[in-house]
């Protein structure tokens, strides 16, 4: 598990502060989901607070001022956070911006982080637009979808494609710092609300070929994360989120177990034989999904510290993994929900909140069916299709 730390804390034994002070903020998460959900993003204070606990400096290498974590224990943090509410959690697994970052020149690098590690950052790729080469660098213009997190972001990058360069098969990523970007309030969606991932719009800024790198291409840091398969692990951080959110509706359950009698002269819900079977049986299911989940990451990363590649199977397994805990994350929660009837049909109920988060994150690309399909070709010895691994 993660070892929390904060600003001036050794990585290490946290002291015991440290750790109630996270406890605290995870409460203080619950309480506010309402908040987050109305304003469409996770409130500053929050994100301040994850930058106190070491959310944004978990990953970004020790020379630069980081914690140099693992993916592991990245991804059992965001867990946690997604647990107490999945907009937040969502939004503190771009704390993994550094693995987007690490394609900078390492002289641009030192620059970002200049004022220490804990710089959150955002993103809107696509679709990626022209970027013709004018004095100084890339000019850049145009609109880019789902930035979540951008509300809180310090600096964003935004999908584009020299025009000197059209048969790139990867798009590149410009970075800007925030005040050189319009963000466009427009995240009306039913689940993960209070993530703000909302358009952000660039009018002809000036962007270095420095401040640019290569989405998906090698990295300039050569710690063992940066050799880690981006794209899985892309998808493994949001996938997380589902299991922290069916963790967190069979809290909830757990939690209404003991409330009062049905009108209708029930047992409560507790009590009930169906819902003591149900239960047990969403346990079982969120357990097998988040062991595999965690079974091939760690598979992988114990490579990577050997010094070996991660290999075209263990990235099989590091997709499947990643798709199969978002699907059997929300399978939980909605199974979870059928079980307290109408009690959580209402939009103050943390269990309907849950629900529509739960499916909001299926229905993310890196989580489509496509996923099944190409694991199983590469289960019978064939290729996938191009951008699966």
């Amino acid at each position: 598990m993660l070892t929390l730390t904060s600003p001036g804390v050794e990585a290490g034994a946290a002291p015991a502060h440290v750790a109630d002070s996270f406890e605290a903020l995870l409460v203080q998460i619950r309480e506010r989901r309402g908040e987050f959900a109305a304003q469409r993003f996770i409130s500053h204070d929050i994100i301040d607070a994850f930058k106190r606990h070491g959310i944004y400096r978990a990953l970004v290498p020790q020379r630069l001022g980081g914690a140099q974590r693992s993916p592991h224990e990245f991804c059992e943090l965001v867990e946690r956070i997604a647990q107490a509410d999945g907009s937040a959690g969502w939004v503190a697994s771009f704390g993994m911006g550094i693995t987007y970052l690490a394609g900078l020149p390492m002289s641009t690098l030192k620059t970002l982080y200049a004022d220490g590690p804990d710089l959150v950052f955002a993103g809107g790729i696509f679709p990626p637009q022209p970027a013709r080469t004018v004095e100084g660098g890339l000019e850049v213009s145009g609109r880019w979808s789902f930035a979540s997190g951008c509300m809180g972001a310090q600096v964003i990058g935004v999908g584009i494609v020299p025009t000197t360069d059209q048969k790139a098969q990867l798009p590149r990523m410009a970075v800007l710092p925030r005040e050189r970007v319009r963000i466009e309030p427009n995240w009306n969606v039913i689940g993960l609300v209070g993530t703000g991932s909302h358009d952000v719009v660039v009018d002809k800024a000036v962007v270095s070929e420095d401040w640019t790198f290569v989405r998906g291409g090698t990295a300039t840091l050569t710690e063992p994360m940066f050799r880690y398969p981006s794209l899985s692990f892309a998808a493994q951080v949001l996938s997380v989120v589902s299991l922290g959110i069916a963790r967190g509706a069979i809290e909830e359950l757990r939690d209404m177990a003991g409330g009062r009698v049905s009108v209708t002269g029930a047992p409560r819900i507790g009590d009930r034989p169906q819902v003591q079977m149900e239960l047990a049986r969403c346990e079982a299911q969120l357990r097998s999904a988040r062991a595999f989940f965690y079974e091939a990451m760690d598979d992988a990363w114990d490579s990577l510290l050997r010094g070996d590649p991660v290999s075209r199977e263990q990235t099989n397994l590091l997709r499947l993994s990643a798709t199969h805990a978002t699907r059997t994350g929300a399978q939980v929660v909605r199974g979870v929900q059928m079980l307290t009837g109408m009690t959580s049909i209402y939009q103050s109920s943390p269990l309907a909140t849950q629900a529509c988060d739960s499916l909001a994150v299926t229905q993310h690309a890196f989580m489509g069916d496509i996923t099944y399909q190409n694991a199983g070709a590469m289960l019978f010895g064939l290729d996938p299709l191009p951008g699966y691994l």
